[in-house]
């Protein structure tokens, strides 16, 4: 993996989607592309696909299994990490707090240095789901003034939000070329940008 490489006039990107197991994962990602809607079994290992998006960066998405035992091994999906999507299930209130503590985890990892993330509070099609506003209480955004990164609401059966998350995916994109642009540019060390909020 390597960071946003460049091959003709379209760029490429390795995006790592990560979060507790059940969190909608995999049915997020065939969802975006484009395939049917089909049962899926906790994943053991990774799924990766490639996903054309519009403009000039392809996307490679890692789908990580989340179980528990799976978690220790997440640190050796990061090297060469573009952007990060961590998805959380908004109906399971319960394990919330140990799904933000692993996203701290992960974004702890040296090779996190710099890289944008998306959250994505997933299955908020369901009636029990937190709102949005709620899900944004409980992140402690303050662990995250230091990095570039958004938030946004989704349904992985539906569809809903996933324009808008793709759109905020390419964002986060542009910000890391620009951050590393500057870097190279002014030779200095590296300054994460404000959160989104």
């Amino acid at each position: 993996m390597g960071s946003v490489n460049f091959r003709g006039h379209k760029a490429e990107a390795q995006v790592m989607m990560m979060g507790l197991d059940s969190a909608g994962k995999t049915t997020l990602l065939y969802k975006l592309k484009g395939y049917q809607l089909v049962e899926t079994l906790p994943t053991i290992g990774f799924n990766v696909e490639p996903l054309e998006t519009p403009g000039r960066v392809s996307l490679i998405l890692w789908d990580v299994g989340g179980q528990a035992r799976l978690r220790a091994s997440w640190k050796d999906y990061l090297e060469g990490t573009d952007a990060l999507v961590y998805v959380l299930d908004s109906t399971d209130e319960a394990r919330l707090p140990e799904a933000v503590d692993e996203l701290v985890e992960v974004l702890k990892d040296p090779n996190m240095a710099g890289v944008p993330f998306l959250v994505l509070a997933n299955k908020q099609e369901a009636p029990e789901a937190l709102p949005l506003l709620e899900i944004r209480k409980r992140l402690g955004r303050e662990c995250f003034q230091d990095r570039c990164w958004d938030l946004r609401a989704c349904s992985a059966l539906t569809g809903q939000g996933l324009p808008e998350a793709l759109r905020s995916l390419q964002t986060l994109l542009k910000s890391r070329r620009r951050l590393c642009l500057a870097f190279r540019a002014s030779g200095a060390g590296h300054r994460d940008s404000k959160n989104s909020w």
